[in-house]
């Protein structure tokens, strides 16, 4: 076994497998290591699917990789992955139905992902065993289908090995530690002893310069050894392989195989096996299993099957396929698969730590695997994915995760895996987890929450007796006509919004001036003034989006998304940790739980502060000449001390009101009485989504990530190419590739544009939307997107794709509403 290797992968599945073999390829000396043999864990018990179908962005662009590069695998390696390309096909009972299959085509449709819709008739026609008489329709991809999971896996390992790379069994990680330079990775000798794997007296020490970890249901004693949360949990996976239908023997006589049959609407799958059918569904009260660890006993072993649990399932089977009712039992398994609480797996750096990278959580494994290979090596050979990972991100749950937080909700997520995933859908499992002390307050008055990081936040408020879950909608839901309320009354009057989820660090010392110049686009602000500014990757794109108060000459309040906070600080501190020597002492506090924040907005938002406001002379305390537009105060409202911001996201006249947390309540009170004589309204965040994007104010995650600059954003006044700073360089040598514009769109009267749509010229995809909504002020839907540079001028005339659609749109002015800041910047 070799001593010391470039990059040492923990995990000989197909996840670590793939991850092995694109290392090696990319010329990394590099190692896998497999406690037991490959495939022991859920790859030799998966079911080998390769659906297209996934509502991200990023986790479509893995699924697309892997799909095409299964395909050259026998090729590279000689060795047969045992793909079958019989296509997939996903029906539909309902328009509803429909309508999330239409949503999911934008995505598809802005990466390339070939399909294609079927009617009834068409399904009969072609599949005369499939009944058809309740459906509406299906989705169709001819390009996917199913594989052999075990034979994938050893044909990428072969890969492997041609590329180089060591593959050790039988060897268990017990150890890791991080010497500053390399990773100290101590390991065991596995034996087999009456049927068992157990640890040899046999130990020796690996030092690697990175470490991968993909060990699948073994992930909980990784984060144990490691020293961090890693929301992986199993859940039970049940399906069943029947015998014969002499029906599809005859049917295969003289027809191809047919596609894996999905019957969403019934939570199962089928498709065909050696003339027969197998079943797999994902039924609700599937426990998770092994929250603390995996037994030492449980090898390549699966759980006793529950039958009861999926009768229905069972029965929805025999009513699509009618012909398999006199099919006997053949085999069962039920399994442990990996979940995280959003379904999409844990894949990038681990919180904290150096060079050591996380590849955990694959619920759709096989299906992931090559992709993840893919764009993870990317990451840790060239820096940086060509697709935006963050979503999938392992610090995108943060420190307050606990496990059985993680197992509750991946329990409630492999019970979601069929559901209607609606775009404004809100699960329930685990929640309210993190509470702002106003939540009793703004639930009392029909707050409709939402989660953020595990915050509750407001996204609309609704009159009592309101559903949030049946008003949710592929096309405008029953919330659509409350939060066009709360948009007009910040555009008209005065709003209130609790951003609290925000998050906040104090960075202080005196190298912080100096580190945050470095590590930021803008310039710094003077003391008692604010900027927005990014944080680039060393590849030149965008990393975070901060607004920075000066409060001193060396201390500094930073402010960014609430949904990033374990991202954010730990970008943050390890560069720092990299500056600390070369800029002098620098201080990172996170305060985000220490100060709440409220938003008050609008034309009156003024008037209502100047009621509770305590100075000499209130009446012009918060005017443009004692507190101008893009500056920070500490104010007093009442008893409350307040750090005010003159910034407002939703481009009206407003301040955000930073405020100790354990005062919210007084602070809200205050507020609100203050606010009853104007009319004042509590605003939600989908009312706030649509006003900034008014202000084509570009959202971290939407328009700002890790695959566009902030050139490409169009946003060179937040820039400063007179001084160095982090990525400077990289970002000058990416030029423009694609440029993000706002778009008025004249969309169908019950809908608008989530943000993921196809935009066209003609008939050429050209962008793709990042965000949409409904516009209050032009009274139609808007988006903002990224498109060619050429099409980026003002007045172009494009097409967006919307519920299987062309739409017209236009590409408009930055800042449609209020182009000056005429509004935002009124004195008084």
């Amino acid at each position: 076994m070799k001593a010391h290797v470039k990059a040492l992968v923990v995990g000989g599945g197909a996840v670590g497998t793939s991850i092995a073999y694109h290392l090696g390829k990319a010329g990394w000396d590099t190692m896998l290591l497999e406690r037991d043999e490959l495939t022991s864990g859920s790859t030799w018990h998966a079911a080998g699917l390769l659906p297209y179908f996934n509502m991200s962005f990023a986790t479509t662009h893995i699924h697309d990789y892997s799909i095409k590069f299964y395909k050259q695998l026998e090729a590279e390696t000689g060795l047969n992955a045992g793909f079958s390309v019989c296509g997939n096909l996903r029906m539909a009972r309902t328009q509803d139905r429909m309508d999330e299959y239409a949503l999911y085509s934008s995505t598809a449709e802005t990466v390339g992902v070939p399909h294609e819709w079927m009617t009834p008739a068409q399904i009969k026609d072609r599949w005369p065993l499939i009944r058809t008489d309740d459906l509406k329709g299906a989705i169709y991809h001819n390009t996917d289908g199913y594989i052999n999971p075990a034979d994938v896996t050893m044909a990428m390992a072969k890969g492997a090995r041609q590329h180089g790379v060591t593959i050790e069994r039988k060897w268990q990680v017990d150890g890791y530690e991080w010497t500053g330079s390399e990773w100290r990775v101590t390991v065991t000798k596995m034996v087999e002893k009456g049927g068992n794997l157990v640890a040899s007296d046999e130990q020796t020490v690996i030092t690697a310069e990175h470490v991968v970890t993909a060990t699948g249901n073994h992930a909980q004693r990784t984060a144990q050894l490691l020293g961090i949360n890693i929301p992986a949990i199993p859940v039970e996976h049940q399906f069943i392989v029947m015998e014969q239908d002499p029906a599809l023997v005859e049917w295969r006589k003289t027809n191809p195989e047919h596609p894996v049959i999905r019957d969403a609407d019934a939570q199962s799958y089928v498709r065909e096996e050696r003339g027969g059918w197998i079943l797999g569904v994902y039924e609700k009260n599937a426990p998770a299993r092994f929250e603390y660890g995996v037994p030492d006993s449980f090898r390549a072993d699966l759980f006793q099957l529950d039958l009861e649990r999926i009768e229905q399932q069972y029965m929805e089977m025999i009513h699509r396929i009618p012909s398999c009712e006199e099919c006997g039992l053949k085999d069962d398994f039920n399994g442990p698969i990996c979940y995280t609480p959003d379904g999409n797996p844990l894949v990038g750096p681990g919180p904290g730590l150096r060079n050591m990278w996380l590849a955990e959580g694959f619920s759709f494994g096989i299906t992931a695997a090559g992709g993840t290979g893919y764009y993870l090596a990317q990451m840790m050979v060239e820096g940086e994915a060509e697709i935006d990972m963050a979503s999938l991100d392992p610090k995108r749950y943060g420190s307050w995760m606990t496990t059985e937080f993680a197992a509750r909700k991946n329990e409630e997520c492999y019970d979601h895996v069929y559901i209607l995933h609606h775009p404004d859908e809100e699960r329930p499992a685990a929640r309210p987890l993190r509470t702002s002390p106003a939540y009793d307050r703004q639930a009392a008055r029909g707050a409709q929450f939402g989660w953020v990081n595990g915050w509750e936040r407001p996204n609309y408020y609704a009159p009592e007796g309101f559903s949030d879950h049946d008003a949710r909608s592929f096309r405008r839901g029953g919330w659509w006509q409350y939060a066009v309320e709360e948009a007009k009354a910040i555009r008209e009057g005065v709003g209130l919004v609790d951003a609290t989820a925000f998050t906040k660090h104090i960075v202080k010392g005196a190298g912080a001036a100096a580190f945050l110049d470095w590590f930021t686009t803008n310039k710094l602000p003077r003391v008692g003034r604010i900027n927005l500014t990014y944080a680039l990757t060393d590849a030149g794109t965008t990393r975070t989006e901060y607004t920075i108060v000066r409060l001193a000459e060396d201390e500094f309040y930073l402010v960014s998304a609430g949904a990033w906070t374990a991202y954010d600080a730990d970008y943050l501190r390890k560069s720092i940790e990299d500056k600390e020597a070369e800029f002098g002492r620098i201080e990172c506090q996170d305060v985000t739980t220490q100060w709440g924040v409220f938003a008050i907005a609008g034309p009156k938002s003024r008037d209502v502060l100047n009621a509770v406001i305590k100075d000499a002379d209130p009446a012009t305390a918060l005017s443009n000449k004692r507190f101008p537009w893009l500056s920070a105060k500490q104010i007093e409202l009442g008893m409350c001390p307040v750090n005010a911001i003159r910034v407002a996201y939703t481009g009206e006249l407003g301040w955000e009101l930073h405020h100790p947390i354990e005062m919210q309540n007084y602070l809200f009170d205050l507020l609100e009485k203050a606010g009853e004589p104007h009319g004042m309204k509590l605003v939600g965040a989908r009312a706030q989504n649509w006003l900034r994007q008014e202000k084509s104010y570009r959202a971290f995650g939407n328009e700002l990530g890790r695959d566009a600059t902030p050139l490409e954003a169009d946003l060179p006044r937040f820039v400063d190419l007179s001084k160095d700073f982090r990525g400077k360089d990289a970002m000058q040598t990416l030029g423009i590739r694609s440029k993000c514009v706002t778009l008025l769109i004249d969309g169908p009267d019950d809908a608008d544009p989530w943000g993921r749509e196809a935009l066209y010229d003609g008939d050429t995809k050209v962008g793709r939307l990042t965000s949409g909504g409904y516009s209050v002020a032009f009274g139609k839907s808007i988006g903002m997107g990224y498109v060619k540079p050429e099409l980026a001028e003002v007045g172009t005339k494009l097409k967006v794709r919307m519920q299987r659609e062309l739409w017209d749109a236009t590409v408009v002015e930055d800042s449609p509403y209020d182009p000056k800041n005429e509004t935002i910047r009124k004195d008084g």
